[in-house]
């Protein structure tokens, strides 16, 4: 192993330096940690086996590289975003057998996640190093937005918060498999990275299969690095990752051109998969045992064993020695992990949301003073905007199409996009383009990337350009964004805004952009949801949300962006709405009509008319939908005895479905008639306007039922 070379695929560069300058010492200690690592792998398999703990995955085999690695990189100041096979890189960067074992038992007081995350997702905020998920290549996303948020706090030092601090050359490490190479979240990642120069170091641990898809399959050509190495700005390096002195070169040659500025690094490390996927694999089924035997001759702790005993740097006896302490070192982990508490039941609602900060609290109920002429929504929502980046200097804004003008050269000769419907217009010009920029067209990486820059401090408030258009970036809301905090146990968090403009009535809008589907999203814990109807309200709860400490899906009506009827006076920079607090818009004795977002007009006319028919209807604008009023909903139910739910999303699993189950299963006493509910016909929204008005629920259609129920 002595003078090892490292290649990119271009040249190959001879490296001189015997052991690449590490001492005795030093390679003892890297054979250690190898062992250490493998050891532990070992333990947890022991200890699932005994049912003392509930699954088990390894990195045996991915060693090497990752002791390399982790003895480059620099705990507490770089950042890191790995994956489940990275258990040597977490030891070498601090982490301990103990606190390992205690993630593998699930005990209480796991550091990682206090039980709740299986093992071999680790976490440690005072080493940088950010809880994982199972979700394959999302980590990619997250570690391009924290290495955004570095360059923002150098350029802008004084808006760092202690936590946030940085400095030059600090990097961000991402791990992933050659098989999550195949995720459009990987290639969104290296767009942004190399576009934006950041300081990522990305390693990818080819070990040949994704689970049992061999690499032939996944990559083209079975190389990603080739792949890869046409990326502008990209370093691309090869190694066999399970010799450990050319990793440690590849890596330090690596992370010496993420440090230096230069842009992007990918390793791309050939390991070996020594054990099955995980415990519940058994690769003796798709591996034939001539494949086995192959890989286990490329065992990087073999491998270096024999290199030490050979360069004489270690002996038998010395190796023994090391191996003897490293049993007993888990050993008494593992004891101690055994024995300790189990989380308490009492928990398990813990960490959804901020337990901190309550945005259905009293704090978020601030009157304004009001200003000005009345404006439209989409104006209100523009001003609120302006107002909270004057107020917080780490809110930053983007999405497809959202600056006034990327090229800054032209800024001064054009009017500004600003969105397609207007809502961010001027806040480039005022805020400039390190505060608001456009993204590439593609809502995972928007999502994703909001994710890491909020976790660094940073206060995103990202647009979906149509709602129509958020489920590429699902798995980033629910897998991460509204998981990390539980997962994590309230060690991490990603407070962000995402506005989504929504729904129909549009005229022409047709089946791509004219969807509701907030009800899928009420099904995210972790996810506060607001919809409002009118300006004010606009504004009162985009200020709330951006103040929150919670992850926010701020609904705006497209429909209700420019109408009259909804126009409201700017009510001022202070102003706050609290969520969870519905608006009775009309009140009434006979029947209450529960509704929000486009439909709250189309009720109150319907109610208008209803009167003229002897019928009092009370209306009632949920505004908020995670939380929403049950409250005002008891009382109005308690009063009227009659419920009609309205809404523009599909009648069938609607968000309605949700509130007239609760309504029927603790309010049934109270009731004089059956619940109904009003809304579009279960198929997409149709583009000439016959079918649209046919589709979508109208005015006509929530008085038949008012009159109906009324008469029941």
């Amino acid at each position: 192993m002595k003078g090892p070379t490292v290649s990119d695929g271009a040249n190959t560069a001879p490296q001189t330096q015997p052991y690449e300058g590490l001492s005795r010492d030093e390679l003892l200690r890297l054979y250690r940690t190898m062992l250490l690592s493998r050891r532990l792998d070992d333990k947890e398999l022991q200890l699932k086996n005994q049912s003392k703990s509930f699954f088990q995955i390894s990195g045996a085999g991915h060693e090497a590289i990752l002791v390399a690695a982790g003895m480059q990189l620099r705990p507490g100041r770089d950042w890191f975003f790995p994956y489940y096979r990275d258990r040597a890189l977490c030891l070498t960067l601090g982490l301990t057998p103990y606190e390992m074992l205690l993630a593998a038992v699930g005990a209480k007081a796991d550091p990682t996640s206090g039980g709740r995350q299986m093992p071999a997702h680790w976490s440690k905020p005072d080493l940088h190093l950010v809880s994982a998920s199972s979700a394959c290549a999302t980590q990619c996303l997250h570690a391009v937005g924290c290495a955004e948020a570095s360059q923002f706090y150098l350029r802008f030092p004084d808006v760092a918060a202690e936590a946030a601090a940085c400095s030059e050359g600090d990097v961000v490490y991402v791990s992933l498999g050659d098989g999550s190479t195949s995720e459009g979240e990987f290639w969104e990642s290296l767009n942004t990275a190399c576009t934006r120069r950041l300081p990522v170091v990305f390693l990818v641990e080819d070990n040949g299969y994704a689970i049992s898809v061999p690499v032939e399959i996944q990559t083209p050509g079975g190389d990603i690095a080739r792949l890869v190495s046409a990326f502008p700005g990209l370093e691309v390096i090869r190694v066999d990752g399970t010799d450990a002195l050319a990793s440690y070169a590849a890596m330090r040659r690596g992370l010496a051109y993420a440090r230096g500025g230069h842009g992007p690094v990918l390793v791309k490390a050939s390991v070996v998969r020594l054990y099955s996927h995980s415990m519940s694999d058994d690769e003796r089924q798709y591996k034939s045992e001539a494949e086995r035997d192959e890989e286990r001759t490329r065992d990087p702790l073999g491998r270096f064993s024999a290199f030490l005993t050979r360069e004489q740097l270690g002996n038998d006896s010395t190796l023994a020695q090391i191996a003897s302490e490293v049993d007993d070192e888990i050993q008494d982990a593992a004891d101690r992990a055994v024995a300790a508490a189990a989380p308490d039941r009492s928990t398990v609602l813990d960490y959804v949301y901020s337990p901190d900060v309550d945005p259905a609290s009293d704090a978020f109920d601030v009157s304004g003073t009001p200003e000005g002429d009345p404006i439209t929504m989409v104006a209100a929502i523009n001003r609120t905007l302006k107002d909270e980046m004057a107020r917080n200097p780490r809110i930053v804004v983007f999405g497809e199409d959202v600056a006034d003008c990327s090229r800054a050269e032209a800024l001064s000769t054009v009017q500004g996009k600003g969105g397609v419907f207007k809502a961010t217009l001027g806040l480039q010009r005022a805020y400039g383009r390190e505060r608001v920029f456009n993204s590439p067209l593609a809502e995972a990486n928007i999502v994703g990337r909001a994710i890491g820059m909020a976790l660094r401090g940073l206060k995103p408030v990202v647009e979906i350009q149509f709602f129509d258009y958020i489920w590429p970036a699902m798995m980033q809301i629910r897998d991460e964004l509204t998981m990390l905090r539980y997962r994590s146990n309230n060690a991490y968090s990603c407070p962000l805004v995402i506005r989504a403009p929504i729904g129909g009535y549009l005229r022409g809008g047709s089946l791509y952009h004219s969807q509701s589907g907030e009800s899928i999203f009420a099904h995210c814990p972790g996810l506060r949801i607001a919809y409002p109807s009118d300006a004010a309200d606009a504004a009162g709860l985009l200020r709330t949300a951006i103040r929150c400490d919670d992850p926010v899906l701020f609904l705006e009506h497209k429909h209700l962006y420019r109408q009259t009827y909804n126009k409201s006076i700017y009510p001022g920079p202070d102003h706050q709405i609290p969520f969870g607090r519905a608006c009775v818009q009309r009140d009434g004795t006979d029947v209450v009509v529960i509704t929000w977002g486009a439909l709250v007009q189309r009720t109150l006319i319907a109610a208008e008319r209803a009167a003229q028919r002897d019928i009092s209807v009370m209306v009632i604008d949920l505004r908020t939908l995670a939380p929403y009023d049950w409250s005002a909903i008891a009382e109005a139910v308690c009063r009227t005895s009659r419920v009609v739910v309205a809404h523009e999303d599909h009648l069938t699993c609607g968000f309605g479905a949700e509130l007239a189950a609760r309504i029927a299963d603790e309010l049934f006493e109270y009731l004089d008639a059956p619940i109904k509910r009003v809304g579009a016909l279960d198929c997409p929204v149709a583009y000439h306007p016959i079918l649209e008005e046919a589709i979508l629920p109208q005015t006509e259609d929530i008085l038949q039922v008012i009159t109906t129920i009324s008469e029941y």
